[in-house]
């Protein structure tokens, strides 16, 4: 049997989340998704263990092609998807001419040189950089190069070497044919993680006229207006969307798994003092409350360096702190559980890295927790991206309402079955 994420069990008792509803539909629908002539065909760069993809069937495009250079996020897309779609390889051999026809390209390329808690050599460095043999690629399709792009990154992006790096990925797609919008989207919106990511949205038919309503600031930020006014050349578009879903109502204690407290992954007592005595008054404060909770909570912590010294911080709330890698400077989170008197830590587990992208379906076969928690990390929030992609790039490339774009007894129920 495969290891696999179990969908949702710990759901608080009496609870109809509607994010809860919409991953249980969710993955029933995407696991049972064929190829389908209508659906608008993408073709995914980057696509590491394919949540992308899995957030696209959901909305109801069908993915054509795949491509990522890790071996190990290969094997696991495998389980998922199968690999009949899929290209494992150095994107920088990929031609233009090896690309199916879609109407959709993505592109989550690597955060690394972007990310706060990387080098920030922004797209100068190896690995972000590789941004450019995306937008080589599309310069070799040519006529056929697809009609609607989705770059998705960190919210360093906005910010890299002063935010030219994000003004040049502008430029190039204009470029190539492609108006440009830009979006912000927090995962907390639909599961317990926050996880704020940007979007660079590139049409080469863009609707004729722009909509930018008032409640829309939290989607398109005002620093965006601002980098749009302060460069007039960018030949940019909005697009009518939906107001965001309010967060989650799901808290880490619902997706957390329930270990009994002599599991073997939790911490032995001097692994757990050392955690301890790492903690600032603050922190130590958060831990004195979870211990004594009348009930078992749960709260994740992060390592930190302050003052040259390694400390760890407890979060004040009931979410995650955003999923990460280990490269780069990041680290991963530790789950702290705590009632009753008893306190416990662990490092959090590939099951709940799942959950929290919205995955609890996703299936690792063999492959070892730490590859998998890796790969996780790296991925994209799947009902964040699926609410961008069913009610903005499926209606730009079908020039349908999001409502028609896909039947309310697929995804409206999906979103907001009670």
């Amino acid at each position: 049997m495969q290891p696999r994420a179990s969908p949702l069990p710990h759901a608080r008792s009496g609870s109809h989340s509607p994010v809860a509803s919409y991953l249980r539909l969710c993955y029933q629908r995407c696991m049972t998704t064929t190829h389908a002539a209508a659906k608008p065909r993408a073709v995914e760069f980057f696509a590491g263990v394919g949540l992308v993809r899995m957030a696209l069937e959901v909305a109801g495009a069908g993915v054509v092609f795949a491509n990522d250079i890790s071996p190990s996020k290969a094997r696991m897309y495998e389980l998922n998807f199968g690999n009949a779609d899929f290209v494992l390889g150095d994107i920088a051999e990929i031609k233009g001419t090896d690309i199916p026809d879609a109407e959709i390209a993505t592109a989550s390329f690597p955060c690394t040189d972007l990310s706060l808690a990387g080098n920030r050599a922004g797209l100068n460095g190896r690995e972000s950089g590789l941004v450019g043999e995306f937008l080589r690629i599309l310069k070799e399709m040519g006529d056929n190069r697809p009609t609607a792009v989705m770059l998705e990154n960190v919210a360093g992006f906005a910010t890299s070497n002063g935010g030219r790096d994000l003004l040049t990925t502008l430029e190039a797609l204009n470029e190539l044919g492609y108006y440009c919008d830009i979006a912000a989207l927090d995962a907390r919106r639909f599961v317990p993680q926050s996880r704020p990511r940007l979007f660079v949205i590139g049409s080469i038919d863009p609707p004729s006229t722009s909509y930018v309503p008032d409640e829309w600031v939290s989607l398109r930020p005002r620093w965006v207006t601002h980098l749009l006014a302060e460069n007039p050349q960018l030949r940019t578009f909005s697009f009518p969307l939906p107001p965001l879903p309010s967060d989650s109502e799901q808290t880490l204690d619902d997706l957390a798994e329930r270990l009994a407290p002599a599991d073997a992954a939790w911490w032995d007592d001097q692994r757990t003092s050392r955690f301890l005595s790492s903690l600032s008054h603050i922190n130590e404060e958060r831990a004195v409350a979870l211990r004594h909770a009348p009930c078992l909570t749960r709260r994740t912590a992060y390592r930190r360096t302050r003052g040259g010294k390694a400390v760890w911080e407890i979060r004040g709330d009931s979410i995650s702190g955003c999923l990460r890698t280990t490269r780069g400077g990041s680290s991963k989170q530790a789950l702290v559980e705590g009632g009753h008197g008893e306190l416990r830590v662990r490092w959090m587990t590939a099951t709940e890295y799942a959950r929290l992208q919205g995955a609890p379906a996703f299936r690792w076969g063999t492959m070892p927790e730490t590859q998998v928690r890796f790969a996780l990390g790296d991925a994209v929030c799947v009902p964040a991206v699926a609410w961008l992609a069913h009610n903005y790039l499926l209606p730009l490339v079908t020039g349908m309402p999001a409502t028609e774009v896909t039947a309310p007894s697929t995804y409206r129920e999906l979103a907001y079955a009670e």
